[in-house]
């Protein structure tokens, strides 16, 4: 009686300490690349984005639940090209997790699959918050969000290579699905071309270059710098002698700013979902798109 208590208990421990789910932990800095993980491994990844829509990824705070997260994380998603350099360092740092430093298989950087657009030839931050490595906010073109896919499923496949099939296989889906939806997009989005718009912040540029519209105008006088009386009244002087047809803003931006520049010069202002779960329909990257394109095309119309 005695041995098979013993076996029993052993047999016990031997269970509870085999980890309960093998799933590959990903800590993801925006919700972009949440979303883009989760439809590359299903329920073989937990997923936690460390920012919401609601949030500015240049200025997030180094909180110690970030910290505890990515202590456990395998993967590390990030838009990299300096983003998140305010805060991303500090947490890796803070961590102490090996896995997920730069150089380590652990850690992707998705802007370095793109071809980055408003690479500066001159870094002077007084200049604004320029990012010497070119813009970072490259999930605004739907092809880029492929080139990405591919390179994530890879590096998902190299740290998971027992899931790999399964990497494989949603990462085909994704990308069939992703082709049909960007020749859908491509059609809906024709009336935009060459539509003059002002933006917030030079976070949408990525979308203007693959839509083919034109920035005639920014609320912030420069990148990162917030919009200013003085500016404003400028931007309303240009924009009776030239108007655009739209103004634009994300949601962690204020709205006041292009509210007033809209009650000044007659110009629809619009919140863009910017990223997943920007607006209620935006709840995954195909809704981002979707959500972004209905917007435009209701205020242009």
């Amino acid at each position: 009686m005695r041995t098979i208590r013993t076996l029993a208990l052993a047999l016990v421990l031997a269970v509870a300490a085999f980890p309960a789910s093998a799933t590959l932990s990903v800590f993801a800095c925006e919700p972009e690349w949440g979303s883009l993980a989760r439809e590359l491994g299903g329920d073989g990844v937990s997923v936690y984005s460390a920012t919401t829509a609601l949030q500015d990824p240049h200025r997030i705070e180094a909180r110690p639940s970030l910290i505890a997260r990515m202590r456990s994380a395998d993967l590390l998603v990030c838009s990299g090209s300096e983003l998140e350099i305010g805060w991303l360092p500090l947490l890796v740092t803070q961590s102490g997790n090996s896995r997920i430093r730069l150089g380590s298989p652990g850690y992707f950087e998705a802007s370095q699959y793109v071809l980055k657009l408003e690479v500066p030839k001159i870094i002077d931050r007084s200049l604004g918050d320029i990012h010497p490595g070119g813009n970072p906010h490259i999930h605004t073109d739907p092809r880029n969000i492929t080139r990405v896919a591919q390179a994530l499923e890879e590096r998902m496949m190299q740290l998971d290579p027992a899931n790999a099939q399964t990497y494989h296989s949603r990462g085909e889906s994704f990308r069939e699905r992703w082709r049909a939806a960007i020749a859908r997009w491509e059609r809906q989005a024709v009336p935009l071309k060459g539509v003059p718009l002002v933006v917030y912040h030079k976070d949408f540029a990525y979308f203007i270059n693959w839509a083919g519209m034109r920035e005639v105008g920014s609320l912030e006088p420069k990148p990162g710098i917030p919009p200013t009386p003085a500016h404003l009244a400028d931007l309303v002087d240009q924009m009776k002698r030239a108007p655009a047809k739209v103004i634009v803003y994300s949601p962690y931006n204020s709205p006041q700013a292009a509210e007033f520049l809209s009650g000044r010069v007659s110009i629809p202002a619009v919140m863009v979902p910017f990223t997943v779960g920007g607006t209620e329909k935006a709840k995954d990257l195909f809704g981002l798109f979707d959500d972004t394109i209905d917007r435009l095309l209701g205020a242009v119309k």
